[in-house]
């Protein structure tokens, strides 16, 4: 069993239980439907019950259950051993011993790295009569992260179990394409997200903790949900249906019987269900779906910047409303916003027409953009606005994306060694970057900025979560080298009326990040 999270989300997907049942899924219902018709086809029987609150599910289930599956996972992974306290003492009299062998007499190979077995419960739908299933893509990647799993059973809704193949995967979507050998098999169609409702009825199908074809429904409770923050995808189908562990890769009907969503997550925190689950819309499943089945992979509008929502902490210091537009944290060199000539500290506002907020993101935005297409961004710099126009690229797999390496924009490096006088700000006790401050706080090397050497645990610098050997590398859009730049950025904001100061924080070798502190009259 692994598990996955972002915060309290988490990923509904089997769990020791569920292991425990050997991977067989228990079936709860029966029916094999005519071949060649999908599971959801209108005109041969009612499938949607009466409008209003519905008298029962039973007739649109009996159709609908057939065509979703238990999809279990196998694969070894690395065992750390444990050192051995009288090895070394051995190894006095015995220098030709291998390491990790301790004279135990095992007759093993132990220079060899030990693995186990371990595996996942999820489920998925079949899609065609030949065998094409959607399930997600946590479900058979690798545990490290990378890779997928060795072996992949889908185990059907009549106990028949098919070896599977992984046709192609998305991490950037978390779906995923498998196939098994048969025909006639019964499938359901997509349906339209788009004109889904809250308040709609809708209805979950999965294998939730291995216990075997399972039923739950509900209504949608919310759409375009957020869990993240940021991202193309991060644009759920928030629903009250009980979602849990092993019910991921599972489909969620409308009460057409068309597939809307592929539940995926839950927000809970015990890891149960207490009715926040979470769907991929079919509107953003479904291309990624069609391309993997055509052996192609999905391409994606892409810019080239890391983003942060301008909310309430960060609009004072920026002189905006909370949730005007997104502001870049980072532009990647060469990249399209980079050639286009964004900055970092620009705030982008507009898409190609198109407002931010907080369900029209800039991820989502470009993410559905075309490919080589020039497109006008509106963005606001040093309070005045402006229109930048940038031609979008093929976004990179996510694997290449995390071997870019984002530029840091700031001053020119400072001359010297030497330290200067500690001065303070914002609470903030604040020094000149040098070679030894930089290695004591795991800085890369070519960082520029001023390091923070004390906090006051009453200031609001504090409470923003500012710690010492953190870098402030820019105040207010302008770089900083020495203490007495970040007092006159503080000044000048104060000048300005602004009620708090932006400075872009890097931590470690972490990504840089805007925070926002509040000016208090006694702070300098």
């Amino acid at each position: 069993m692994r598990s996955k999270e972002s915060g309290k989300v988490r990923y509904a997907y089997g769990a020791a239980m569920a292991l425990l049942l050997g991977g067989s899924a228990f079936s709860l219902a029966t029916g094999q439907a005519g071949a060649q018709v999908p599971q959801n086809a209108p005109g041969t029987s009612a499938l949607a019950p009466r409008a209003g609150a519905p008298m029962s599910f039973a007739d649109l289930v009996a159709r609908l259950q057939p065509a979703v599956v238990n999809i279990s996972t196998k694969q070894r992974v690395p065992v750390k051993t444990q050192t051995d306290p009288f090895e070394q003492f051995f190894r006095q009299f015995d220098p030709t011993q291998p390491q990790g062998q301790s004279g135990q007499g095992s007759g093993s190979n132990d220079n060899q790295q030990r693995t186990r077995e371990a595996g996942s419960l999820g489920s998925g739908f079949i899609i065609s009569a030949d065998g094409y299933i959607v399930t997600n893509n946590h479900l058979i990647q690798g545990l490290t992260g990378t890779g997928t799993v060795d072996t992949v059973t889908v185990t059907t809704n009549d106990g028949k179990e098919y070896p599977a193949k992984i046709i192609g995967r998305d991490d950037t979507s978390d779906l995923a394409l498998l196939k098994i050998d048969g025909h006639n098999l019964p499938f359901v169609t997509w349906g339209d997200s788009t004109k889904a409702r809250v308040g709609d009825w809708v209805i979950a199908i999965g294998d939730p903790y291995g216990v075997g074809s399972t039923v739950t429904a509900g209504i949608i409770s919310a759409l375009h949900r957020g869990i993240t923050g940021s991202g193309a995808y991060d644009r759920y189908i928030q629903t009250d249906a009980a979602i849990n562990m092993g019910n991921s890769g599972g489909p969620m009907f409308d009460l057409n019987g068309n597939v809307i969503g592929i539940n995926s997550a839950l927000i809970s925190p015990t890891g149960a269900s207490v009715g926040i689950g979470l769907a991929i819309p079919s509107e953003l499943a479904r291309p990624v779906i069609d391309a993997l089945m055509k052996g192609q992979r999905p391409v994606r509008g892409y810019l080239g910047v890391g983003l942060q929502p301008v909310d309430e902490d960060l609009a004072p210091s920026l002189g905006l409303p909370k949730d005007s537009g997104e502001i870049i944290r980072t532009v990647v060199p060469n990249g399209p916003a980079a050639k286009a000539g964004l900055q970092q500290g620009d705030v982008i506002v507009k898409v190609n027409g198109t407002q931010v907020t907080s369900d029209q993101t800039v991820s989502f935005l470009i993410a559905n953009s075309p490919v080589g297409q020039r497109i006008p961004v509106e963005i606001v710099r040093n309070g005045k606005h402006g229109t930048v126009y940038v031609t979008l690229a093929d976004r990179p797999t996510e694997e290449a994306l995390n071997k870019i390496v984002s530029g840091d924009s700031g001053a020119a490096g400072t001359s010297g060694t030497a330290v200067a006088t500690s001065q303070k700000a914002l609470g903030l006790s604040l020094a000149r970057l040098t070679p030894e401050l930089a290695k004591s706080a795991n800085l890369p090397a070519g960082s520029h900025g001023v390091i923070i050497t004390g906090v006051d645990p009453n200031s609001d610098a504090s409470e923003q979560g500012l710690q010492r050997g953190d870098l402030i590398m820019s105040v207010n859009n302008q770089a900083v080298a020495d203490p007495a730049q970040v007092i006159a950025g503080v000044d000048g904001a104060r000048k300005a009326g602004r009620t708090s100061v932006l400075l872009l924080i890097k931590r470690g070798d972490s990504t840089p990040a805007f925070i926002a502190v509040s000016i208090s009259p006694k702070q300098g």
